[in-house]
């Protein structure tokens, strides 16, 4: 895993300075070693920050040249299967075992589409065709890796962080203020838009490539952006070829695709280990991962004191059955509070998902013991885990055919009892609801069943599930939102099931945008290396070609998933209503976080600095004192966006 960064410019003299800048802004990505690289003759500049975790020696030093020296790479990842790879070129004299280096023969041998298609990996890239004075950047499939990139000034700058990018003296950083609709919505900047004007983020799936016409940089309108993967396709294709076998079957299938993606994960020549929450997700990596060692996997997980937060009880029994190196960290509300201040120079560009503190301090936790932690991410997006799955097609059975009259005047009633009220009443009688019933947090849950009773369409209540601010072109002052996938029907997969279409928005929005995003840059932040073997794209296409009966199964979700994870921990230590991996977030802002909080939404500042109307916020920041209703949401988007803003000086 490591951090890369390069410029691409003529007329001007190269820099020495501005490289290692550029490298060195993102050295926390790859404390181990730094590599640079540049060809003034055609203004090329490509710079590398190296976390050492394949092929230690200084064989797998980057930038790295091809055997013939026609292309030099600069490469952020894994491919997992460039062994076999290894196998397929015959007659290569290689000088390492690093990945990098196979890359480079493949692209020789196959060309850069080809061989993307062919690696199984994470990975995001810079390639220079000496030859063809080409440049390429390309982004693994489903996004886990980040790149940025984008034209300031008459220069070409692209980086894993825009961090890399600022730090060339070229950068202008106009903040977009569309893109901060988005934000305010989504809690992220959705790919392919960034917070500052002409800077995108590369789709996952993809590669960029633009050529040099006489010595002269293209322009920003000749880079040619292809897809070599298409999840859309992927599950289209899936859905048209059904599974066919019978249960059985496709437990041993799943097994046995999910095991061939973490024996190629589990490649490392440094110290591995795994996050551990007690969950379907993360408890089915770590068993594969035991059942293929004889040694102990080391895992990690944090507890919080307060009820309705602490999964790490759970994650004890489970890791104490398989019998993993388990690491629990039981952190104290100052511990917690001391990462706020982190946050804006952590993520780059404004993020709010609030879950990012737990996961930098579970990142912080594993990287003391381990270099790479595998992690459970994807599971809920392939395998049916939101509750929304469930909710939204029932819902609308049971209520869509009331006149709209009849539906706002329940949700009326409702809203009459703030959240906290609701909370209280579910408390008392907590004995008597059944285990599916029980929510941390029923008051928020019945608010939103409130929002969704407005909705004229089952995709409109998705869309109303997945925002923060629901208007939120009007809380951003001369700001339009948008279009993302979300909105734009035509780029939909074509599956008539509305759940399946629900799990496809949610894989390549919240997933890519959200998900991978809050992991990256907080394990990146204290250079912990993570992977995600559900995310491995065979693993991807064989979920897609389950019926929905095999993920959503009397009001089960991840039925699939859970066989395989009973094979090896008893389901007694599972079967407990879902939990998201939260802090509580709405009381801290009633509380400790309550005084920095008002700094920075005070009326008369936001009023001056000129990017919000100042009124809208300010309600649901009284509202929220009150307790009348829990905006820590929707306040935490806000309150992201002013601490990046104040850390930037912008």
């Amino acid at each position: 895993m490591c951090g890369i960064a390069g410029y691409w410019q003529t007329g001007i003299p190269f820099d020495e300075d501005v490289l290692h800048r550029m490298a060195a802004a993102i050295s926390h990505r790859g404390p181990d070693n730094e590599g640079t690289w540049r060809d003034e003759s055609t203004g090329i500049a490509l710079a590398h920050r190296r976390l050492s975790i394949v092929d230690l020696s200084p064989a797998g030093h980057q930038p790295m040249a091809s055997a013939t020296g026609r292309y030099t790479v600069v490469f952020n990842g894994e491919i997992y299967n460039h062994l076999e790879l290894r196998k397929e070129l015959q007659g290569n004299l290689w000088r390492g075992h690093s990945d990098t280096e196979t890359l480079l023969a493949a692209i020789e041998c196959w060309g850069i589409e080809s061989t993307l298609q062919r690696s199984v990996g994470m990975f995001a890239l810079a390639l220079w065709d000496r030859e063809g004075q080409t440049l390429t950047l390309a982004r693994d499939r489903l996004g886990e890796k980040p790149l940025y990139y984008g034209w300031q000034n008459g220069v070409f700058l692209f980086g894993s962080e825009l961090k890399a990018l600022k730090a060339h003296p070229a950068f202008v950083g106009k903040i977009d203020r569309n893109a901060l609709t988005l934000f305010l919505r989504h809690s992220t900047i959705p790919a392919p838009y960034s917070i500052y004007t002409d800077i995108q983020k590369l789709p996952p799936g993809t590669y960029w490539k633009a050529s040099s016409v006489q010595g002269r940089l293209p322009t920003g309108d000749q880079g040619r952006l292809t897809a070599y993967w298409s999840a859309r396709e992927a599950a289209e294709r899936g859905q048209r070829n059904i599974f066919s076998g019978t249960d059985r079957e496709a437990i041993q299938a799943l097994g046995s695709v999910l095991g061939q993606s973490i024996d190629g994960q589990m490649l490392a020549d440094v110290p591995l280990g795994a996050f551990l929450s007690g969950g379907v997700d993360s408890s089915t990596i770590v068993a594969l991962m035991q059942a293929r060692t004889n040694r102990p996997v080391k895992t990690f997980t944090i507890g919080f004191d307060q009820s309705g937060y602490n999964e790490a009880e759970h994650a004890l029994a489970v890791a104490r059955h398989l019998g993993t190196d388990h690491t629990e960290l039981y952190v104290k509300p100052n511990q917690v509070h001391a990462v706020v201040p982190l946050l804006p120079a952590l993520y780059d560009e404004p993020f709010s998902d609030s879950s990012q503190i737990p996961t930098y301090l579970v990142s912080k936790l594993a990287r003391e013991h381990v270099v790479v932690s595998l992690s459970g991410d994807g599971g809920d997006e392939l395998f049916g885990g939101y509750n929304r799955y469930v909710w939204v097609q029932k819902i609308w059975r049971r209520l869509g055919w009331l006149p709209n009259s009849v539906r706002a005047a329940v949700a009326g009633v409702l809203t009459m009892l703030p959240p906290a009220a609701w909370n209280m009443a579910f408390k008392r009688f907590d004995r008597l609801l059944p285990a599916k019933l029980r929510y941390t947090t029923p008051g928020d849950k019945l608010h939103k069943l409130a929002d969704v009773l407005a909705a004229q369409s089952p995709e409109e209540i998705y869309w109303g599930l997945v925002s923060h601010w629901k208007k939120p072109a009007q809380i951003v002052k001369g700001a339009l939102e948008p279009t993302t996938v979300l909105t734009n029907t035509a780029e939909w997969v074509q599956i008539p099931d509305l759940t399946h279409r629900m799990m496809y928005l949610d894989t390549v929005s919240y997933l890519t945008d959200d998900i991978l995003t809050k992991v990256d840059r907080a394990a990146m932040g204290v250079s912990l290396e993570t992977r995600v073997p559900l995310l491995d794209h065979r693993v991807f296409e064989f979920a897609w070609t389950l019926p929905l009966h095999m993920k959503l199964r009397d009001g089960q979700s991840k039925w699939l998933l859970r066989q395989v994870l009973y094979g090896h921990v008893p389901k007694e230590l599972i079967e407990r209503p879902k939990m998201g991996f939260g802090i509580p977030l709405d009381s801290w802002l009633r509380g400790p976080l309550k005084v920095w909080a008002e700094d920075l939404l005070n009326p008369t500042s936001l009023h001056a600095e000129g990017y919000f109307h100042a009124e809208p916020i300010w309600q649901k920041w009284r509202e929220h004192q009150t307790g009348q209703r829990n905006w820590s949401y929707d306040l935490w988007d806000v309150l992201m966006f002013q601490a990046w803003r104040t850390h930037n000086a912008l």
